[in-house]
């Protein structure tokens, strides 16, 4: 089967080829851990899990890489403003330190209440900084840094294809007309790879700047410092997968700047590509408009829970739209996708109906299993995977139950679960045998027209939470939801 991407590189759908047969490299840029993580970043996480899905689906072995930025990310992308982690020590009364610890253990918790493929390594900013120091020595080594009096910058003139990804037009930037004004850099495209504490600030995340990265080589100042932002990405990805990447994805909004400094630095110092293919998913608003602190409207996922939906409620609202159009959440969005979630749980529950023996099975959804794959090999294309689900899953309501073949449905529920992630096996258990035992006196009732007790029986299911629909061949019990 082919598999293809949008590949923000080159600006058009590619089909994927590996640098070595068989295997993956894959990046992925991860949270910054100093708030609890929202609707719209975890949308991106459920997308970059389907890519992994399917990446397994078709064979490969993935080795995947996302960083936890616990340092460097500063509140203004003009390198300046105060770090997110030092911020939130401030909020809550707390260290730089216990705010990372406890934000990464609550963002890996989400994973798994997510069902999130987790990453072979999920790597912490503060665990790298020899190897993030070691990078700005590389660059160094090649002209490709100056000293200001607040830091280490990278002179993007000196990079010629520093424009080409994000296609920027750096003429007709003024500086200051994407980032505030420094006057001590030679570009208003120049970033900091490495920031030197101020004189007046107390910070709890900082190291020794080594003097061979100062100008002079001088250790006098006893310069203390942090890196920037960008660097931890480049630095971590080509510690664990090599100079050249597969595959590396993040937010659309990381284009102009994040991403297109990761590659400016990666390059710079090894001189060969720093990924072969980018993607990027879209925004994810909330009631059409964005997510602020200020709208109060960045809902986690306790809120989902609270409300009364499920995690894979969300998910389902999530893989309802594709990664790379604007997605809208709202809850009633969200209800709108549970209730299509709970008829596949329906649908799912016929497995449990069925004596493999009876009938000539003639509805065997077997194509649909493979039609998932296909459709999610076409650039993550969730929709189109969930559309041949409700096809499939509305043949096999419909049907006889001595029709449907037990195999090919399971089948069906394996994909489903495999290459998106909903569980519906696990949350569609057989009903007990006491209830079993209800619904034979029931149809027994029904042979021998007796409504009353029908009725009565129909009513003491629902007690059990158990809805029998009746067909003119069955009686087919559902989850009451």
């Amino acid at each position: 089967m082919t598999l293809k991407f949008n590949n923000t590189l080159t600006g058009h759908v590619d089909e994927f080829v590996a640098q070595q047969e068989g295997k993956v490299s894959l990046y992925t840029c991860g949270p910054t851990v100093y708030y609890y993580q929202h609707v719209g970043g975890w949308s991106a996480y459920i997308y970059w899990d389907i890519l992994v899905r399917t990446l397994m689906a078709n064979g490969y072995d993935v080795n995947r890489v996302m960083n936890l930025t616990d340092v460097g990310h500063l509140t203004s992308d003009a390198d300046d403003g105060e770090d997110k982690l030092e911020v939130g020590a401030k909020r809550e009364g707390k260290t730089a330190w216990e705010i990372a610890e406890f934000y990464i253990d609550d963002f890996k918790k989400g994973m798994k209440r997510l069902g999130l493929v987790e990453p072979q390594h999920l790597a912490r900013a503060t665990d790298f900084i020899p190897q993030q120091l070691d990078l700005i020595r590389q660059l160094k080594a090649k002209d490709f840094t100056y000293q200001t009096s607040d830091g280490i910058y990278y002179d993007t003139s000196k990079f010629i294809q520093y424009a080409d990804f994000a296609h920027l037009d750096l003429d007709a930037q003024k500086a200051g007309a994407r980032v505030e004004v420094n006057p001590e850099k030679r570009n208003g495209s120049d970033f900091a790879l490495w920031k030197f504490t101020p004189a007046d600030e107390n910070r709890y995340m900082e190291w020794p700047t080594p003097a061979d990265l100062l100008e002079g080589g001088s250790t006098t100042d006893n310069k203390m410092g942090f890196p920037g932002w960008h660097l931890e990405c480049s630095a971590i990805a080509m510690s664990f997968l090599g100079n050249t990447l597969d595959i590396h994805t993040g937010g659309i909004d990381a284009i102009p700047i994040h991403h297109t400094n990761e590659i400016a630095q990666s390059e710079s110092a090894t001189s060969v590509k720093f990924s072969n293919y980018w993607l990027h998913n879209n925004f994810l608003k909330v009631n059409g408009t964005k997510i602020s602190k200020s709208l109060n409207n960045g809902y986690t996922l306790d809120d989902i829970e609270e409300k009364g939906y499920s995690l894979s409620d969300f998910r389902m609202f999530v893989l309802q739209g594709h990664y790379r159009n604007e997605g809208n959440f709202t809850f009633d969005n969200l209800t709108a996708a549970k209730n299509r979630l709970n008829n596949w749980k329906n649908a799912a529950a016929i497995r449990h109906q069925i004596n493999s023996t009876d009938g000539d099975k003639s509805v065997a959804p077997f194509a649909a299993s493979q039609a998932i794959i296909e459709a999610v090999n076409d650039d993550l294309g969730t929709p189109a995977a969930l559309k041949i689900v409700d096809e499939a899953f509305s043949q096999i309501t419909a049907a006889k139950l001595a029709d449907i073949d037990r195999g090919a449905l399971i089948q069906v529920l394996e994909t489903i679960d495999s290459a998106l992630g909903l569980q519906i096996i696990d949350s569609t258990p057989d009903i007990s045998d006491e209830a079993k035992q209800v619904i034979m006196q029931r149809r027994q009732a029904r042979e021998q027209k007796d409504w009353a007790v029908s009725d009565r029986l129909r009513d003491q299911l629902l007690q059990m939470d158990i809805v029998i629909r009746d067909t003119a061949n069955d009686s087919i019990w559902e989850y009451k939801f």
